[in-house]
């Protein structure tokens, strides 16, 4: 057999070995994903990427390095469908196991979890449908001078911006006449703080400034409008609530909470922990 063979050859069965490899990691990703949303009542298949090569070796030796797990849950406390991710590291469960789907609890030696409450969900939450959040004022970091993008990654002061009704009879005014009120924008300057397992979002002010506010981006863009000192209580209850973070994936309690691109993200860590899978999603 000349070389060139030779060379042909280990080039086929190295194609076969990789080929052969991710089959067996998609298998997998799509064992757990079953377990995941059979375990925790999900309405559709999580996403789940294990990660490392090769993994038949990981496999038999029922030790995972890293998978991401990726789902969209629905909360009664929260409209609509929040997203839950979890990111674990060595992960300690048999093939045979994983096969059969008879194990629920998985030794892992850290897992990463967070839930993301995006804008649609934070605007039926807070019933201000066109609801944003943006970084402080002072924020630069994310390269926008201070315009207060939602790239930014903030916690603690934070800015909403959202409609609100001209006044507290627009909605009675709507039901009577046919004729909505478009209503103003307003600004808040608002706190963002992890009590416990509470995420409490507490508007505390009035904000007027031009820099961090969406609502003074482009030329026809309309300004927040000025609220008299009468209205103020009323328009800071408006922006102000209490999550219940009820756990996060697989029962990790919250460590952390900070405003990014737009969405609540509160995050929590564990290590040398079990895992059960049925807790994927907390009801």
């Amino acid at each position: 057999m000349s070389f060139r063979r030779v060379i042909i050859a280990l080039l086929c069965v190295a194609g076969l070995a990789v080929v052969l490899d991710f089959g067996v990691a998609a298998y997998s990703e799509y064992r757990v994903s079953r377990l995941l949303r059979e375990g925790s009542h999900l309405s559709a298949d999580p996403e789940v990427t294990f990660h490392g090569f090769p993994f038949v070796a990981q496999a038999f030796d029922g030790a995972y390095k890293n998978i991401d797990i990726r789902a969209r849950s629905e909360r009664p406390d929260i409209p609509g469908e929040i997203m839950v991710e979890a990111n674990l590291r060595g992960v300690h469960l048999g093939f045979g196991n994983l096969v059969d789907g008879n194990v629920r609890k998985v030794p892992v030696d850290k897992a990463e979890a967070r839930m993301r409450i995006e804008p649609t969900e934070l605007g039926r939450l807070f019933k201000i449908p066109d609801l944003q959040v943006f970084g402080p004022p002072a924020d630069k970091s994310d390269g926008s001078g201070g315009s207060g993008g939602t790239g930014a990654t903030t916690q603690g002061a934070i800015i909403l911006t959202g409609t609100l009704p001209l006044s507290p009879v627009a909605d009675a005014v709507t039901l009577t006449t046919g004729v909505k009120d478009k209503g103003r924008v307003v600004s808040v300057l608002a706190d963002l703080r992890l009590d416990g397992d509470q995420v409490r979002i507490t508007a505390t002010d009035i904000y007027y400034g031009n820099e961090a506010s969406p609502a003074a981006v482009g030329p026809d863009a309309e300004k927040p409008v000025r609220i008299s000192d009468e209205d103020k209580a009323g328009v800071l209850a408006r922006f102000t609530r209490t999550i219940d973070t009820k756990d996060l994936p697989f029962g990790i309690r919250p460590m952390k909470v900070e405003a990014s691109g737009g969405q609540i993200v509160v995050e929590g860590t564990g290590k040398d922990i079990t895992i059960d899978l049925d807790r994927l999603n907390q009801p």
